[in-house]
């Protein structure tokens, strides 16, 4: 058995601008890295064998606090591409206000949370879906199945996508999916891969 423990970045300098961030490497804020610290609170006790990150730095810097409080600093995180969060197109650095009134609310929400439609020049879920999936099979279930306790700091996106594939969570189910930031998703898994327990671990719910 290992535990798999995936967490979303802290608050981001446009998560707290309410702004389509997508691919633009934006840091996280002093709330964000307070988020990371209540994290790191959560999931203490277990012990940490394997990391992986995206290649932006606000999941790093997560990650970095994260690993730190929990005194597993001594980790070298794989950082990788693949799980960082979908490419927004034309509506990165875009205001979400804004943007429900320009396109309306119907094409808003399928651009922001359904399976298969990307926004203009971007990435839809899906598409998110086709690089992150892949990354997990071969990289952190590997660990997994080897009996590594796992810790993965991402994306919104490539979090849903990754739950989506663990849990077999429908097309039609997966816009219901929304992850808080800082929030943890914790499973137990088996040698085989297939999860056994599930919590969801939030450090507003859990004062």
């Amino acid at each position: 058995m290992a535990y798999l423990i995936l967490v979303r970045h802290g608050q981001s300098e446009w998560n707290l601008l309410n702004k389509f961030t997508g691919h633009t490497d934006v840091e996280l804020t002093e709330q964000g890295k307070e988020e990371a610290q209540k994290a790191a609170e959560l999931i203490m006790g277990i012990p940490l064998h394997k990391a992986h990150t995206s290649d932006l730095k606000r999941a790093q810097q997560t990650l970095d606090l994260i690993l730190e409080k929990t005194n597993h600093s001594h980790i070298q995180a794989n950082k990788h591409h693949a799980i960082k969060e979908r490419d927004y197109g034309d509506l990165a650095g875009m205001n979400k206000d804004e943007a429900r009134k320009h396109f309306g609310e119907i094409t808003f929400k399928q651009y922001r949370r359904s399976w298969d439609v990307a926004p203009p020049n971007g990435e839809s879920l899906k598409d998110t879906a086709n690089r992150a999936i892949p990354y997990f099979e071969k990289e952190i279930l590997n660990d997994l199945k080897q009996g590594h306790n796992v810790i993965v700091a991402a994306h919104g996106n490539s979090l849903r996508a990754i739950i989506k594939h663990l849990e077999n969570i429908s097309d039609e189910e997966i816009p219901n999916l929304e992850i808080g930031t800082g929030e943890i998703y914790l499973y137990e898994l088996d040698n085989k891969g297939n999860v056994l327990n599930k919590e969801i671990r939030d450090h507003a719910k859990n004062q």
